[in-house]
């Protein structure tokens, strides 16, 4: 599945995932395909944990390299227009059920050392309030089946 929605990112946060990018398809898969060549030269790879967790660690990396790749496919260094309408990128401010809070709608990646709560765009939370505008109200299923009103009190793009 090809996910054709535009991320944004800082500049910061991008510089960062393409660091991460470039290390692991570089020396990061170097490092693992010489502990893996090491461990097969020990003999029984039946009984060889070494080599087991090296592939493993090999197979990690591989994901996380295509991971971001998709990521960095299609993003938009910057920030969200300021116009009061939530997406990914956005610092939210809501009431939900009666408590205010605060998160960035977005991704770990994309928030970095920031203290904010972070909620995926595809939680149920993140769902229900992605194109939703300051003063909307709207709900969700939590995950226990109960039904959690939100109202938007504000929207701001992050800017990391």
């Amino acid at each position: 599945m090809t996910n054709t929605t535009v991320t944004w990112l800082t500049q910061e946060a991008h510089d960062r995932l393409q660091a991460e990018l470039a290390h692991l398809s570089g020396e990061g898969r170097t490092e693992i395909a010489e502990r893996i060549a090491a461990a097969r030269d020990e003999g029984d790879l039946k009984e060889n944990g070494g080599y087991h967790a090296a592939r493993e660690e090999q197979a990690k990396n591989e994901a996380r390299i295509r991971e971001l790749t998709e990521k960095l496919r299609n993003v938009q260094i910057g920030t969200p227009p300021d116009d009061g309408k939530v997406e990914p990128g956005m610092v939210v401010t809501a009431e939900v059920a009666g408590d205010e809070m605060t998160f960035l709608l977005g991704s770990r990646e994309i928030a970095g050392t920031t203290d904010l709560d972070v909620y995926s765009p595809t939680s149920p939370l993140g769902a229900a309030i992605d194109g939703k505008s300051i003063g909307d109200a709207t709900s969700y299923t939590a995950p226990n089946g109960n039904e959690i009103a939100v109202k938007i009190t504000g929207a701001k793009p992050f800017e990391g």
